[in-house]
């Protein structure tokens, strides 16, 4: 299990700014240069630094980082 700081350097790295913290509610509305292209570049850093893979489906039902804190998580939780 992960805990929620643990997304924060991944975050500061993708969007390039040390200052970002980031909270289950957050949303790319909350983070300046959040967009189509850095999304890719966010998913892709999350699948390396845990070593998870979302699929299509997952991807679409994120609405804020809480939701994809959790899936990490799930994801994490019921490796072998």
């Amino acid at each position: 299990m992960i805990s929620l700081e643990q997304l924060d350097p991944i975050f500061q790295q993708v969007f390039d700014n040390d200052t970002i913290h980031v909270t289950p509610s957050t949303t790319a509305d909350d983070v300046d240069g959040w967009d189509s292209l850095s999304h890719v570049n966010l998913i892709l850093a999350l699948e390396t630094a845990f070593k998870v893979r979302f699929s299509q489906k997952e991807l679409l039902s994120f609405k804020n980082v809480g939701d994809l804190y959790h899936s990490i998580n799930t994801k994490l939780q019921t490796r072998p």
